[in-house]
């Protein structure tokens, strides 16, 4: 085990509250303060611990990431812009509820359970009475409490809280951002997908290893690393084609490739190795290894997430689920009507929203066929001409060539048999 390893373990091992510093770790595991510095750096990037301003380093509980429906009270400081008067050990315990204190005490203690969040003024009734309830405080108006009530919180390990907002100003802070929080968190992202087993070979290993490597693992592609673990190139079943067993990876492998991180979303990933006619890409974090996404992966990770009954409903679904679809010789036919929302500032439909709807049901075409997802590779609209509230629209999206990767679609829009709209589609199949 390396010193950075044994200094990671020792910061696993703390109390979650407990105050660390560069001084203390380099004295309590004989180490160079260096180093020390840079194991501390490491666990908060691992979200073990976490700088608070005019706190110092915490020792923190590594919240699950998805629970998206939670969030800690060191996250509600930061939204509110605030700085934690005591209880400081608490302030990365998630939050149950929020209750705003603008009540009598008799009526607050109703409300109110162990967990929860109260927001209110510098009431030191009130604020005793939540401590007293295992809750934590958030004073508005840029307020303070008594040194009692700080000390109980520090105690109870329940943060007192204080930002200079005002109720309403804070509870819409909060609502948005928690809001937009959730809305991230609908995006599939890479470590959402990411196997936890991940296969890799050296750059010095030799064509002999892999194909051992290969009937051991069952799998075809490698992500090939140097001696600090940094991602140097990928090789797959055609790079060692022909060659001798002796010969080393380094030597014939695909050299720097398109990596990702793990905060990536799968949608883009899809569409990169759709272009690039990638099976497989590995995650790095500070270019070091630490996983791999293949297309399977991906194809798996998209219908999973469809399936999930708390998705928002995308814009496009939106726009097709409003429409009637017909399937025809040649593609589809799609039917429906100008609606507010696809309105512009103007009072006509949106060109955006038109080509959206267009593009959409090209790929629906095509969908219908194949049934396997596409990404559209180029878009060609002719004109647009305005269509108004109410107006019914037909869309035809006929498919008029196919090609191992490529579909090209033509798509026509009328109004009452005009055409009003004309584009030429090409897009590329995501194959397993």
């Amino acid at each position: 085990m390396t010193k950075n390893e044994q200094i990671i373990h020792y910061i696993k091992e703390l109390p979650v509250g407990s105050k660390i510093s560069v001084r203390q770790i380099a004295q309590d595991l004989e180490v160079s303060e260096g180093t020390a510095y840079k194991a501390i750096k490491d666990a908060e990037r691992k979200e073990l611990v976490s700088t608070i301003p005019r706190v110092g380093t915490i020792r923190i509980e590594n919240v699950e990431k998805k629970r998206i429906d939670k969030v800690t009270f060191a996250e509600i400081l930061n939204i509110v812009e605030g700085q934690i008067l005591g209880g400081h050990e608490g302030i990365y315990k998630v939050v149950h509820k929020f209750v705003i204190g603008a009540m009598s005490v008799d009526e607050i203690e109703k409300y109110i359970s162990e967990g929860d969040l109260l927001i209110v003024g510098n009431r030191d009734d009130v604020h005793k009475l939540a401590l007293d309830k295992n809750c934590a405080v958030l004073i508005t108006g840029g307020l303070s409490c008594k040194e009692e009530i700080k000390k109980i919180a520090n105690e109870k390990k329940l943060p007192i809280l204080s930002t200079s907002y005002d109720t309403f100003t804070i509870t819409t802070m909060i609502h948005h951002a928690i809001h937009e929080r959730l809305i991230k968190k609908e995006i599939l992202i890479t470590e959402d997908i990411m196997p936890a087993q991940v296969c890799y070979l050296k750059e010095n290993d030799k064509v002999l290893e892999m194909k051992r490597y290969i009937k051991r693992t069952g799998h075809s592609r490698f992500p090939v690393v140097d001696e600090n673990l940094c991602v140097v190139g990928i090789v797959s079943p055609r790079d060692i084609a022909g060659r001798d067993d002796a010969e080393k990876i380094k030597n014939i492998m695909t050299k720097d490739p398109i990596t990702v991180s793990l905060n990536t979303s799968v949608a883009y990933i899809s569409h990169i190795m759709i272009w690039e006619g990638i099976k497989m890409v590995p995650v790095t974090e500070n270019k070091k290894l630490i996983g791999v996404i293949t297309r399977k992966d991906v194809i798996k990770g998209l219908k999973h997430i469809r399936k999930q009954p708390h998705m928002a409903e995308p814009f496009e679904d939106m726009l097709i689920n409003q429409s009637k679809v017909e399937e025809t010789d040649k593609g589809i036919k799609l039917t429906g009507e100008i609606t507010p929302m696809m309105l512009n500032d103007r009072g006509i439909a949106s060109a955006g929203v038109l080509v959206m709807l267009m593009s959409t049901a090209g790929s629906v075409a095509i969908k219908k066929q194949k049934n396997l997802d596409s990404v559209i590779d180029s878009f060609m609209i002719y004109f647009i001409k305005p269509l108004q509230l109410e107006n019914k629209v037909e869309i035809y999206a006929n498919i008029i060539n196919i090609g191992r990767k490529f579909y090209k679609v033509d798509i026509t829009a009328y109004h009452n048999q005009e055409i009003v709209s004309k584009a030429m589609m090409s897009a590329k199949l995501l194959r397993r």
